[in-house]
């Protein structure tokens, strides 16, 4: 089955410079844009659990629609969660607030994986029915399709929860390598096949989200993480979509995470667009990277690191304007769309 995505995004700047060609003006989205900073997404899911809302195609398409009508963004981004097609196929988790997605039932031997069934279209309708809904509405305007990557999705697992140093999961990674790739190969199907049904029902491009990587060591990224996310970023290869592969804290893995299968590869606020261009070299689009937290300094600082970070993605192959992670909910809406015109003027060619 063919990509749906309307014809006229493959020309929109966004896809342009995921593909290295060349572009009007430099491309702008937020990690994290639909929803969290906004007071409008907070009015539309009061008393509505995360989970709920993401498996609502009306509210998924009004929230992944409102940061583009505010901002004037230059790209959608599907509104969702890394958990949900575990909780699709059946997996016993919840998103409790404040903490993060929890597991019921941690993934600790051979008998949990029972827990891991192959993710089917049919397991989340609600998806394809809310990407073709935004694909209508967006018009020229590309939507981002995102999965979780088998790493961060065996983390919450394995630890149940949340971590902050990953013990459970290196333990089992190290200590049982064979469970840890019968459960990674189960989680690459699960992103794999979450990422097709977006890119099939019109999204232009797909970003796989390795929250967590950044706690490897570079060869245990090769061997126990790299090779599952190839299988996930692969599922989407014959669809003719841009790729976005990010992944937090991973300045010393970022050619490896190109290596996997990605177009575009995300950086975040630790290492320079530049240094990230020299790790790359000329195969690799790059994102990135502005620190969230200077989104709240005196416009003045905010706005010459702003203009740094567009020169230096001069020089890169192509590059789409981001954070070097997500929005952070007490940010004030207006300066992200402040830094969005910010980025259209000073890059305008």
């Amino acid at each position: 089955m063919p990509t749906t995505a309307p014809p006229s995004t493959r020309q929109s700047d966004l896809v342009r410079a995921a593909r290295r060609e060349s572009v009007t003006r430099t491309p702008v989205w937020f990690m994290r844009q639909a929803g969290r900073s906004l007071p409008e997404y907070r009015a539309v899911r009061e008393g509505i659990p995360m989970l709920e809302s993401c498996m609502r195609p009306d509210l998924v398409t009004e929230i992944t629609l409102q940061p583009v009508r505010r901002h004037g963004v230059d790209a959608a981004i599907f509104f969702s969660d890394i958990v949900v097609p575990l909780k699709a196929i059946g997996v016993d988790l919840d998103i409790v607030p404040g903490v993060g997605p929890v597991v019921a039932r941690p993934i600790r031997s051979a008998a949990d994986l029972d827990q891991l069934v192959p993710l089917m279209p049919d397991h989340v309708p609600f998806v394809t029915q809310a990407v073709q809904q935004l694909v209508r509405e967006l018009g020229e305007v590309p939507l981002i399709g995102f999965a979780g990557a088998p790493f961060t999705l065996a983390s919450y697992l394995v630890e149940g929860g949340p971590s902050k140093n990953h013990e459970k999961t290196k333990a089992l990674m190290h200590g049982d390598p064979d469970l840890w790739d019968a459960l990674c190969a189960r989680l690459a199907q699960i992103s794999g096949e979450f990422l097709r049904v977006q890119a099939q029902a019109g999204a232009s491009a797909v970003q796989l989200f390795d929250s967590w990587a950044g706690a490897l060591s570079k060869a245990d990224y090769a061997a126990r993480a790299m090779p599952h996310s190839a299988t996930a970023l692969a599922a989407v290869a014959d669809l003719d979509v841009p790729r976005i592969h990010f992944g937090v804290g991973t300045g010393e893995l970022l050619a490896l995470m190109g290596q996997a299968g990605a177009e575009v590869v995300g950086v975040d606020y630790r290492v320079s667009l530049t240094d990230a261009v020299e790790r790359l070299g000329p195969t690799y689009a790059v994102q990135g990277n502005l620190d969230p937290a200077l989104l709240f300094a005196p416009w003045d600082a905010l706005e010459r690191r702003v203009r740094e970070i567009v020169e230096e993605g001069r020089h890169a192959p192509g590059h789409i304007f981001n954070l070097g992670h997500g929005v952070l909910p007490s940010v004030d809406p207006d300066v992200l769309t402040r830094v969005t015109a910010l980025v259209h003027e000073c890059s305008t060619r």
